[in-house]
């Protein structure tokens, strides 16, 4: 690892704690695709760091932002992000480093936290700065409709960028104009969402406390975040058990669910190819055939 990063990581750090820091080593871990993943061990302290491209700098910002925004809510764990910088043309944030415990968690605990999560709220849809899903950039630009938000900030621009890409999605343009149709009756409020939430990105400590992080956060319906935890699997039926009992979900979310992870759906056929174009297809047209 060049000298000048670690220089400059043990300067970061040392700012954000209020005493000298020297990197000792940097060990590589694992952390996702999008992301080089590091453990910077001190003498005594440990920190995570991830690295990228110089390009990239505003990812971690708002990653930075996402985590402060689901710390202050004060309603879930999430690491605490220490600092942000460049050195050798690279890009790179510093995290608290967790201890995760081994699963099985306490997802009855997860289950009920994420409902006081949602207790968070707003006066409108959207967030005080855009961000991204994934390496996806997602506009949070404020609305106090619904309906609007999720077909203007979050379908559409999916839609475009895979038309940018070369991506035919037949029935896009008729899922956009049923959008209203599919959610019309329901009202939700503006709830803190962390935007991003499926098995990958929550964990526990070594205390067995709930851990969320690597957050796409905004103010939305907080039956998006249910919805993404099912996509992959889903996650055990006392999370969700839990969840009700905190905090009972409208009448419709089962219908509303395929709505709200066609906006993942089509992420995915964006980022990855492969077959997530003929499953947001077949997705669209169950869809409108609902609003039919």
């Amino acid at each position: 690892m060049p000298n000048r990063l670690t220089t400059a990581l043990a300067r970061s750090i040392s700012d954000a704690i209020g005493k000298d820091f020297a990197v000792q080593s940097l060990s590589p871990c694992g952390g996702g695709c999008i992301n080089e993943t590091y453990l910077a061990r001190g003498t005594t302290e440990t920190y995570f760091v991830k690295l990228n491209t110089l390009e990239r700098i505003d990812m971690f910002q708002a990653e930075a932002a996402g985590l402060e925004c689901l710390r202050g809510s004060n309603a879930m764990a999430a690491p605490r992000p220490l600092a942000i910088g460049t050195a050798d043309n690279q890009a790179f944030l510093v995290l608290e480093a967790i201890d995760f415990g081994r699963p099985p968690g306490d997802w009855t605990s997860m289950g009920k936290q994420l409902a006081t999560l949602h207790r968070t709220t707003h006066s409108t849809f959207g967030w005080h700065r855009d961000n991204y899903i994934g390496s996806t950039p997602q506009s949070n630009r404020a609305n106090i409709e619904w309906s609007t938000f999720f077909r203007e900030e979050r379908m559409s621009p999916q839609f475009e960028l895979a038309i940018e890409q070369g991506i035919a999605i037949a029935g896009a343009n008729e899922l956009l104009d049923s959008i209203e149709a599919l959610l019309a009756g329901h009202s939700p409020q503006p709830s803190l969402l962390h935007g991003d939430l499926w098995s990958g990105n929550a964990g526990w400590n070594d205390s067995g406390e709930p851990v969320i992080f690597d957050p796409a956060c905004y103010f939305g319906d907080r039956e998006t975040d249910l919805a993404f935890t099912e996509m992959f699997g889903g996650f055990p039926r006392s999370f969700y058990q839990s969840y009700q009992d905190t905090w009972p979900l409208a009448a419709g979310y089962e219908r509303r669910k395929s709505l709200y992870n066609l906006y993942h759906i089509v992420n995915h056929a964006n980022l990855f190819g492969g077959g997530y174009r003929s499953q947001a297809e077949q997705v669209i047209r169950s869809l409108l055939n609902q609003s039919g």
